[in-house]
């Protein structure tokens, strides 16, 4: 063990020990070692200036262990602290329940304020404006702004997640704030308004709850100007396995053609003839949106045309110029055309529109262009499509490796930053190069590491079983065979179970297999991909004790199913990553033009840690017990295996199948 792991701190101790502050105050409080590890490693961490990287089991109690650290750094005036999250859940859990507590049990006081992005706030200037100009900008002449109105009058923030009903796009798009859409000051509403109210509240907040897409907006932004948060000294990045996701969205592109008729449509409409331009003196304006409106279906019809001819060979990847750019003369025309007639307008509110409009014809030209010419030989560019009840076509990029964007904009910038997560290493000599792959996708050089159990007997809670006479999974009869395993392990927990795929194909292959099984034995299926949300799958789920929910993506990490609603998981295979997606086909080229391994440097460690957060989802507190089912045989078969179940959490495991014997266990 380091030095930096040995020393010792006294206060923070008398805080998570034996009949310390927490103790004290919490009934049913469990001491835990790696609670007080991790509280003890972050506050040295922010003493020595150090970044830190924790690996923190399910049950560790990872939250109050970097806030203890954070609340004595702010009570001590060392600095504003910002933690950030990669869901909506872990946010509401910091600052509805375990802030409020610590508040209440330490002597010193402290402020702790949720930041939210600018657009999930109401503008008070907009909604009167929008609401002088209601019959031309909407078509059923403002119902949801009307009661937006009477929300207006009732609620204390003025955010969108306030609001009691979901209000279409258009309609929160004209009321929202923005930068570039604002008086500042000089607006009537300043004084009220629930932007400033809450930037007034940030500013004089000591912690700063955030997502990871607001810090990185922030962190982009202080690169160029302004940022959109407070100055802060501190940065706690939980859910960390997530932020290399999160920056590929922040440094590069995506545009699609459902973006460019939105903003089209919000100056004039020509089906419904509504939109800011409607009943103006601005002929010349609306036949420059009609001919743009004309281009763009011209131009994403092109390139849905080129995707439909060349996908087979390219999955989507393109090359410079691949389609010839008949979008942004017409849009730099009506963003000048718009200009001048933000000049003329006499209506001051109108002018800050037609501003804001001619800004974003001029974001979304430069975006086209830069794709079309493609200036940035390290990021990856190509076009996705989707189809719904209408053809989404869009141009992405992100960088192939976006770590030196994240270690200029974040590592470089602040001193001390602690990342955590349940899922963060992989396997490795010893316990800091098992964090090498996560470091090395996220710029992260210098750095502390401390991997941390979970307080959880896994030994007594959990058995794997691995099914190893299955065929590989990209055989053809993979989907009958692992369709018929399953039924065993789902009658043996009476439901009760995740089944989780890597893709929705394959979901749906056995879907259909077992739809037929699961209905003749009281099984209810909710199936993800079958029109029902997320959300609503999960509740149906936690109250019908008999039911399996087959999960794609989503379902592998940040589910919460403590208890026995979910007492079994059942892995389909082993979740590598689809090598021909243009990102990862990307990054696999660079790797081997570098002379390594892309399988053992990338593919390998990326489906460990996604592996780990499958496994991850069966016990969430000390009660839960179950059974996890690995119905790969590749994780026996293969050298590489071991590896997978080196990464999880010592459990018994039991191997069916020729050449071994039943029953027995294996560790």
């Amino acid at each position: 063990m380091n030095p930096f792991q040995e020393q010792q701190q006294l206060e923070i101790r008398e805080i998570f020990g034996a009949g310390g502050l927490i103790e004290q105050s919490l009934p049913g409080f469990e001491l835990r070692p790696q609670q007080l590890q991790m509280a003890e490693a972050g506050e040295r961490a922010f003493e020595a200036g150090r970044h830190l990287v924790v690996e923190a089991g399910t049950g560790v109690g990872k939250s109050f262990s970097y806030l203890v650290p954070a609340i004595r750094q702010v009570t001590q005036k060392k600095g504003k602290v910002l933690v950030s999250t990669f869901t909506i859940t872990l946010q509401e859990q910091l600052i509805n329940k375990d802030i409020p507590f610590l508040l209440d049990i330490f002597p010193d006081a402290f402020t702790a304020v949720l930041a939210k992005g600018r657009g999930n706030y109401l503008c008070l200037r907009r909604l009167a404006f929008a609401g002088k100009r209601q019959q031309r900008l909407f078509d059923d002449f403002g119902s949801g702004l009307a009661a937006i109105g009477e929300w207006a009058k009732r609620t204390r923030d003025g955010s969108l997640s306030d609001l009691p009903f979901v209000p279409s796009m258009h309609l929160w798009d004209a009321v929202k704030s923005e930068h570039g859409n604002c008086r500042r000051r000089k607006c009537p509403h300043f004084r009220n308004c629930f932007y400033w109210r809450a930037r007034r509240r940030l500013e004089a907040a000591d912690i700063i709850v955030a997502n990871h897409a607001l810090l990185f907006s922030d962190l982009v932004l202080k690169e160029e100007t302004a940022g959109v948060l407070p100055d802060y000294r501190y940065v706690i990045i939980d859910e960390a396995h997530n932020i290399e996701q999160v920056a590929e969205e922040h440094f590069g592109i995506n545009i699609s053609n459902y973006a460019v008729t939105f903003m089209l449509n919000g100056l004039y409409n020509a089906r419904t003839q509504k939109g800011i331009l409607a009943f103006m003196d601005a002929e010349s304006q609306v036949h420059l949106v009609r001919q743009c409106a004309q281009a763009a279906k011209a131009f994403f019809k092109r390139i849905l045309d080129w995707y439909e001819q060349s996908k087979d060979e390219t999955n989507g990847r393109c090359w410079i110029n691949f389609v010839d750019d008949n979008l942004t003369g017409p849009l730099q025309q009506l963003r000048s055309a718009l200009s001048r007639l933000a000049k003329t307008a006499k209506d001051e509110d109108e002018r800050f529109e037609l501003t804001r409009y001619a800004e974003r014809c001029t974001e979304l030209g430069n975006s086209i262009q830069s794709f079309l010419k493609q200036p940035d030989h390290q990021s990856v560019y190509w076009v996705e499509t989707k189809e719904t009840n209408r053809v989404y076509v869009s141009l992405r990029s992100a960088p192939i490796n976006v770590g030196p964007d994240v270690e200029r904009c974040l590592f470089e910038k602040f001193e001390s930053v602690l990342l955590t997560s349940a899922t963060l290493s992989t396997d490795g000599k010893d316990e800091k190069t098992g964090f090498d792959f996560f470091a090395a996708r996220t710029g992260l050089q210098d750095f502390e590491a401390l991997k941390l159990g979970s307080p959880f007997d896994y030994e007594k809670q959990v058995t794997m079983y691995i099914e190893s006479d299955l065929p590989d999974p990209n055989d053809e009869g993979y989907a009958a065979a692992a369709a018929e395993v399953m039924k065993k392990y789902i009658q043996l927990t009476k439901g009760r179970a995740f089944v989780l795929f890597t893709s929705y194909s394959m979901l749906n292959k056995i879907a259909e297999e077992l739809g037929g099984w699961l209905q003749e034995n009281d099984f209810s299926l909710f199936q993800q991909g079958a029109g029902t949300d997320r959300t609503t799958l999960l509740t149906r789920f936690k109250s019908e004790s008999n039911s399996v929910l087959f999960g794609t993506d989503s379902f592998w990490q940040g589910i919460d199913v403590p208890g026995e609603a979910l007492s079994n998981v059942i892995i389909c295979r082993l979740p590598f990553a689809v090598p021909n997606h243009p990102l990862r086909q990307g990054r696999i080229e660079q790797l081997r033009e570098a002379g390594e391994n892309p399988f053992y440097k990338y593919q390998l460690p990326w489906a460990i840690i996604k592996f780990k957060q499958g496994f991850g989802r069966l016990v969430r507190s000390k009660n839960d017990k179950g059974v996890v089912v690995v119905l790969d045989s590749r994780i026996v078969r293969k050298s590489y295996g071991k590896q997978f179940l080196a990464a999880i959490p010592k459990c018994k495991v039991v191997v069916t199948g020729r050449g071994y014997e039943a029953g027995t266990v294996y560790y």
